[in-house]
């Protein structure tokens, strides 16, 4: 099983579940030192003879990730499970100020990284005799979510590599679907703060009035891993306390552009 971005947040969680399940897990991602806290949080989860191991990896260069896969087929000589969580946004403002440079790198790491996460782990898996891919979405892949710049585009993405996939190996066996997390108490979302109305506009536009935790993604990609689910395939599943009923959240405050930048005031 390989989980990538293991080394923190949602990734840690979801590799926790997998290794306490009885998994033979390995985590990747770029800080050797993160993998190796995080490696050591996981084995002390573990149980039913799951286990964690660490690889160093940057999912938008072929080559590690390829590395990657190959260290994922070393505990038990198989691969049939894939989390390809590694992932992350950046280059906040509208759209007609985006730095290009900085788009084109959010889209490397979400949508090629993710591919290159199923060009590598697909051949394994069929070898295996069928497997489950994971993706990581967001709700901002399928609700507006102002000033975001590339993200949402990139996991828009990853929601239809997911279903193309899914049709695509359906025939040998492997299945594909996403997970859409809404706000989710990370080592990122920490960023905001709790007292700010960035953070009040999702606890408003949240049903069940609260944010979710690790565990709360990690508990369904160890369900999709899974055989309890062999036939669901090409599905997007929210985990987000219904916050995908309403509007995305308010970000106008994080975002530092002019009235002259934007050839006007910032819509009300």
């Amino acid at each position: 099983m390989l989980v990538t971005g293991g080394g923190t947040g949602i990734g840690t969680a979801c590799a926790t579940q997998l290794a306490a399940d009885g998994a033979a897990v390995t985590i990747c991602g770029r800080t050797e030192s993160r993998l190796e806290d995080a490696a050591k949080r996981i084995a002390a989860a573990a149980g039913h003879g799951g286990s964690v191991h660490t690889v160093v990896a940057d999912v938008t260069d072929e080559d590690s990730v390829a590395n990657a896969v190959a260290k994922a087929l070393e505990p038990t000589g198989q691969l049939d499970g894939c989390v390809a969580n590694a992932g992350g946004g950046g280059g906040f403002g509208p759209y007609h100020v985006q730095n290009t440079e900085e788009f084109l790198r959010v889209l490397h790491l979400n949508v090629l990284g993710t591919m290159l996460c199923v060009k590598h782990t697909v051949p394994r898996m069929r070898e295996a005799g069928g497997g489950s891919f994971v993706g990581m979405s967001s709700i901002a892949g399928h609700q507006t979510h102002l000033y975001f710049g590339a993200y949402t585009a990139s996991k828009a993405g990853i929601e239809q590599m997911m279903r193309n996939a899914a049709d695509e190996f359906g025939h040998v066996g492997i299945r594909f679907n996403a997970i859409r997390p809404g706000f989710i108490a990370t080592e990122i979302m920490a960023a905001i703060p709790r007292d700010s109305s960035v953070y009040e506009s999702y606890i408003t536009q949240t049903p069940m009035g609260d944010v979710g935790q690790p565990e709360d993604v990690g508990r369904l990609a160890r369900f999709l891993v899974g055989t309890e689910s062999r036939w669901i395939t090409g599905q997007i599943i929210n985990v987000d306390g219904g916050h995908s009923l309403r509007r995305g959240p308010d970000f106008r405050p994080f975002v530092a552009v002019s009235d002259e930048v934007l050839g006007g005031k910032l819509p009300e």
